[in-house]
C-alpha cells in the first residue's frame, strides 16, 4: 500500500506546534477523567435522564473500557496510515461525540456515547505518544514524552474548576458542549499545523523501497518481542492501576486513617501537584541515565513512599511530605513506561506497542478504584490500602527487570540484553 508523505504546509519536526498540539490532544484525555466525576453528583441528586447510582458506575465504567479498546485498536492504524491523519481523526470522533452527550435523552444513549467517545480518546494518547516519541531530538524522548503528560494533569484540573463555575449556572450538560468543542477547535490547526513524523516516513520509504524487511503489527506479539512486551504491559497495568486508585480512593483512605474530610482532598490536590514536578524531571533523568534504570528507580521509589503512608504520622508537614513524594514517582512511573516502550520498538510497529501498552494499562485503570472500592467495603483500608498499592509497585520493578535496556541493530532487530 502506498502511504503518502504529504503532511502540511511546514513539514519540520524542530516547530512548536507538534508539540504544542500533542499536549492538548493530552489535556483532552485529562478533561474526560475529571468530567464525568464533576457530573455524577449532579446526575446523582436530581436523577436526570433516570440515572442511578449502579447506572452511573456502569456509564463511567463503559466509558473507560472504550478508552481501552480504543488504545489497542489504533496501533496498527497509526502505523499504518500515519500519525497525523490518526491523531486529527481521533480527536475528531471524541470531539462529536462528547457534544453528543450533552443531548442524551436517557442513560442507554448517554451510556452509549461515552463508550464509542471513550473508543476516540482512547486512540489519541497512543497517537500522540508515537509522534513525541519520534519528533523529540536523539536522546531526549524521556523528555518529551513526560512533558506533554502534563497536559494530562494541566487538563484534569482546569477542568475540575471549570465544573466549580459551569454545573450550578449551566448544568452539567454545558461541561460536555465545552469539551466536545474545545476539541474541535483544535481541529483545523491540527490539520493545518502537525506534520507527519519524520520518523514514520522514512521507515514508510524505506519499507517502499526494499532497503528495509517488512514488519508487521503482529511482532509486538511474536518472537523475543513477546517477553518485552509482556513485562511492559504488566508494568503499564500496575501503573494505572495506582494513578486511578489513588485518584479515586486516596482522600477515602486517609478519612479511614483519622484524617478530616478537607485534608484528604487537599492531599489529593498534593498528589497531583506532585504529579506534574516528577513529571518535569522524570524525563530528563531518564534521557541522561537510561530508561530502564530511570523506570525501575521510580516504581521502587513509588513503592517506597506509598508504604510508608501506611504510617500515621503527627506532623501534618510531614504526610503533605509524603504524599507529594508518592506523587512525584507514582505519576511519573507509569509515563516513564510509555517512554521506555517508544525506545525499544522500531518505527514500523511503535504505533501498536504504544497502544497496546496503554490499552492494557487502561485495565489496570479500572481494577484500582475497584481494588480500592473493595478495601474500603471490607473496612481495612487503612492500612491496606496502601500495603496494596506498594505491592503493585513491586510488581511492576519485577516485570520491569526482564525487559531489555536496549534493542540492537537497526528497525527489525531483535532486543537484547
Amino acid at each position: 500500500m502506498s502511504v503518502t508523505t504529504r503532511s502540511t504546509p511546514d513539514t519540520r519536526t524542530n516547530g512548536l506546534w507538534p508539540v504544542v498540539l500533542c499536549w492538548v490532544a493530552v489535556a483532552l484525555d485529562g478533561f474526560d477523567l475529571v468530567v464525568i466525576g464533576a457530573v455524577i453528583p449532579t446526575l446523582s441528586k436530581t436523577g436526570d435522564l433516570g440515572f442511578t447510582d449502579a447506572s452511573l458506575t456502569m456509564a463511567s465504567t463503559v466509558g473507560l473500557v472504550g478508552v481501552g479498546i480504543g488504545a489497542v485498536a489504533i496501533g496498527p492504524l497509526t502505523d499504518r496510515f500515519g500519525r497525523r491523519l490518526s491523531l486529527i481523526a481521533c480527536i475528531a470522533v471524541f470531539s462529536v461525540l462528547t457534544v453528543a452527550v450533552a443531548f442524551a435523552p436517557n442513560v442507554a444513549v448517554f451510556t452509549t456515547l461515552r463508550f464509542l467517545a471513550g473508543l476516540g480518546l482512547g486512540a489519541c494518547l497512543p497517537t500522540a505518544l508515537a509522534f513525541m516519541s519520534e519528533h523529540a531530538r536523539a536522546g531526549r524522548g524521556g523528555t518529551a514524552v513526560t512533558r506533554m503528560m502534563t497536559g494530562y494533569h494541566v487538563g484534569a484540573v482546569l477542568t475540575a474548576l471549570l465544573a466549580l463555575w459551569v454545573i450550578e449556572d449551566h448544568g452539567w450538560r454545558a461541561m460536555f458542549v465545552i469539551g466536545g468543542v474545545a476539541g474541535l477547535l483544535t481541529l483545523p490547526l491540527l490539520w493545518f499545523k502537525l506534520p507527519e513524523s519524520e520518523t514514520y516516513l522514512r521507515a514508510v520509504a524505506d519499507r517502499q523501497e526494499g532497503r528495509v524487511a517488512q514488519v508487521r503489527s503482529s511482532e509486538v506479539v511474536r518472537g523475543a518481542y513477546l517477553r518485552v512486551s509482556i513485562g511492559l504491559w504488566v508494568a503499564s497495568f500496575m501503573g494505572l492501576l495506582l494513578v486511578y486508585g489513588l485518584n479515586t480512593w486516596l482522600p477515602k483512605i486517609m478519612g479511614e486513617a483519622g484524617y478530616s474530610i478537607q485534608a484528604g482532598t487537599g492531599l489529593l490536590l498534593v498528589l497531583n501537584i506532585g504529579a506534574v514536578i516528577g513529571l518535569l524531571v522524570a524525563g530528563t533523568i531518564s534521557d541522561a541515565r537510561g530508561n530502564k534504570p530511570t523506570v525501575l528507580l521510580w516504581f521502587g521509589l513509588a513503592a517506597l513512599f506509598l508504604a510508608l503512608l501506611s504510617i500515621k504520622l503527627d506532623s501534618s508537614v510531614l504526610v503533605y511530605a509524603a504524599v507529594l513524594l508518592a506523587g512525584v514517582f507514582v505519576f511519573s512511573a507509569q509515563v516513564l513506561v510509555y517512554a521506555f516502550v517508544g525506545h525499544l520498538y522500531p518505527p514500523e510497529i511503535r504505533g501498536t506497542a504504544l497502544g497496546a501498552a496503554a490499552g492494557i494499562g487502561r485495565v489496570g485503570a479500572i481494577v484500582g478504584p475497584f481494588l480500592g472500592g473493595a478495601l474500603v467495603t471490607a473496612g481495612i483500608a487503612y492500612p491496606w490500602g496502601f500495603y496494596a498499592f506498594a505491592v503493585a509497585a513491586v510488581l511492576a520493578v519485577v516485570a520491569l527487570a526482564t525487559v531489555p535496556a536496549h534493542v540492537h541493530g537497526e528497525r527489525d532487530a531483535a532486543p537484547t540484553r
